[in-house]
């Protein structure tokens, strides 16, 4: 029966020819044949992916090649339809980087092709942005291709870098400039397109652009680009350990008088917040010490924090250290804004960016654990201004995450003994004295207390709940945590000691009912029983999802406080997957079994279709080599 079937499906295929044949083909038959015929047709990509050998030969004419650059540094005419406009320019870029090398052959090596693509950048300012971006995927590509030849026409040209910095501001500009660093993989060209740009003083002209006096998209652009630059040296110094040679860029950038001038943008008479967050972005990733374990997040009270994959050069901290009160100044008084009016209040002033990033600093500060900027920090009162502003803006999730941050690393920070090239030149007093100043000065345990009570009140009072209470409760089990078993628990314990005698009692009734009571419900099984149905052998009902009705599952099935704001914390505990409970039914595993059977049949019966597909394809094909 099987065999009858197959006999019938290969008729099948050579009645009706499935072979396919491409329009293209006839259409190069003609000699007429133009190179908008060609991108009108919707299998062209495809075919010259495919290395269509009268394709690629009609593509390679140099006025094919001229055109197809010409459409993208041009801009098409206003006067067309808005959704064919672009049509042509983005075919071909599309055909120019298919990776055909043929095509990249005559691109890179032809000094006409070249300098007609050249010729986007000498446009004024703001660049068309799509055709930016086609031009940077053209000459991207060309540049992992081709590396040694781009390198030498672009280095021959003088003006090159002067017009990255001029339209910096175009991503796709960025973009490009990101992947001159990248793309040139060989030890040695490398090292030498790093010389070239450190030459032109890549570096420095980028930290000019973050100045008061440059637009936004000039600011963030810049800011992106030093950021990608430290990564990208400092991977490239752990991949390459024994390289002779050091980073030109990196090292241009951690002198002095660049981090000095970056902190001046920064406190410029004329506060601007674009220019103030670009600066502080380019100072976090100077301190970051260690890889991020995954995206957007970092380990909370990690181990071991002496454990660095990058060391962080001494003069940045010093520069920093030199401006904290500066900073500390900029929490009290950030750059001017406008009354904003939400659902539930008036901020006036809202928390605004400036503010979030300094204290994205003060955390990365708190990380390093220096026993001078420690000192700073309690001097200036830092960790109370920052810790006002967790209870005052209520609702602001980004703010409670980085106030949450910065005590866990108090709570946490391990003493660590001097290593040579990081900086952990902090002892035991030190970090005392900022422990001491959180549950001392700030008052951290009668703050948790007062908040929550308040909270429990308004919410007797059919009020709604205060959007930290989620961070508040991650805070006051990273105390019981470090009380317990912490890296200074020894301490810990003392301070809650010292209490107050009627705060002590309070936060110890707290911790047993409230606190207590608040981490069994957020405790929810992951799964408790599941109970399937089948309607019919190819589909599955799930009628119940089986999940408890607790109340914490309005927040879809998981409590807030572990989901509330993530985008720095990665400490989330996996610990309740031991408890789920599987178990099933007498019924349920009736029907499971029921259920696997057709699956498996389901299953099998997928299997030999396959099969049969297969052999409809290949069998004519063997036919033609037997011949």
């Amino acid at each position: 029966m099987l065999e009858y079937w197959l006999l019938i499906k290969t008729s099948m295929f050579w009645k009706f020819d499935l072979h396919s044949s491409s329009h293209i083909d006839t259409l190069l038959e003609r000699e007429d044949v133009t190179l908008k015929e060609l991108m009108d047709e919707e299998d062209v990509l495809q075919e010259c992916k495919a290395q269509n050998r009268k394709l690629i030969e009609f593509l390679l004419k140099s006025e094919c090649l001229e055109d197809l650059v010409s459409f993208i540094i041009e801009e098409p005419p206003q006067d067309m339809d808005e959704k064919i406009r672009y049509k042509y320019p983005n075919i071909s870029c599309e055909l120019l980087t298919s990776d055909v090398s043929q095509i990249n052959d005559r691109l890179g090596e032809e000094e006409s092709l070249l300098m007609k693509l050249y010729s986007f950048l000498l446009n004024e300012s703001p660049l068309n942005p799509l055709l930016a971006s086609f031009f940077s995927k053209v000459l991207s590509i060309l540049i992992s291709r081709k590396p040694e030849q781009i390198v030498d026409f672009l280095k021959r040209k003088h003006d090159f870098v002067d017009l990255i910095i001029k339209h910096i501001g175009t991503s796709a500009i960025m973009d490009l400039l990101l992947r001159l660093l990248t793309c040139i993989e060989p030890p040695q060209p490398r090292q030498e397109v790093l010389n070239w740009l450190n030459e032109e003083r890549i570096i420095q002209r980028l930290v000019e652009i973050v100045h008061p006096s440059q637009d936004e998209d000039r600011h963030s652009n810049a800011s992106q680009s030093l950021c990608e630059i430290i990564r990208l040296s400092r991977d490239q110094m752990l991949q390459v350990q024994n390289s002779s040679e050091p980073d030109p860029l990196l090292a241009s950038l951690e002198k002095q008088e660049i981090i000095e001038q970056l902190l001046s943008n920064i406190f410029h008479k004329e506060k601007n917040e674009s220019a103030i967050v670009s600066a502080i972005q380019i100072l976090l990733t100077l301190l970051e010490t260690r890889r991020q374990t995954f995206e957007g997040h970092i380990e909370i009270c990690p181990p071991g924090m002496s454990n660095s994959t990058y060391s962080v050069n001494k003069s940045v901290l010093e520069a920093i250290k030199a401006r904290l009160s500066s900073f500390h100044e900029l929490l009290l008084e950030p750059p001017k804004k406008s009354v904003m009016k939400t659902t539930w209040g008036v901020l006036d002033p809202p928390v605004g960016n400036t503010r979030l990033n300094v204290i994205r600093l003060i955390s990365s500060l708190l990380q390093m654990n220096t026993s001078s900027v420690n000192q700073e920090l309690i001097e200036l009162n830092s960790i109370g201004v920052i810790l006002d502003m967790f209870f005052k803006y209520t609702w602001n999730n980004f703010l409670h995450t980085q106030v949450e941050i910065c005590i866990a690393l108090i709570l946490a920070s391990p003493l660590e003994s001097t290593e040579n090239g990081t900086i952990t030149d902090q002892d035991s007093t030190a970090d005392n004295l900022l422990l001491k100043h959180l549950f001392l000065k700030c008052q951290l345990i009668e703050r948790i207390l007062e908040a929550w009570e308040m909270n429990e009140k308004k919410q007797a009072e059919g009020g709604r709940r205060h959007g930290y209470m989620g961070h508040l409760t991650r805070i006051a089990n990273c105390i019981v945590h470090s009380t317990d078993k912490g890296p200074n628990s020894t301490l810990v314990q003392q301070l809650i000691k010292e209490l107050p005698e009627e705060v002590r009692e309070r936060w110890e009734t707290f911790c047993t009912s409230s606190l207590g009571e608040t981490n069994k419900r957020n405790t929810v099984d992951l799964v408790t029983t599941c109970h399937i149905h089948s309607s019919s052998d190819d589909e599955i009902d799930f009628k119940e999802t089986g999940f408890s009705q607790d109340s914490s599952l309005q927040q879809f099935g998981f409590n807030d406080e572990k989901f509330a704001d993530q985008d720095d914390i990665g400490n989330v505990s996996f610990d309740r997957v031991s408890d789920i409970n599987f178990t099933l039914n007498t019924n349920e595993s009736v029907s499971m079994c029921s259920y696997t059977v057709r699956k498996k049949l389901l299953l099998f019966k997928l299997w030999c279709d396959l099969r049969v597909l297969l052999v409809v394809i290949f069998t004519p094909l063997m036919c033609n080599l037997w011949k």
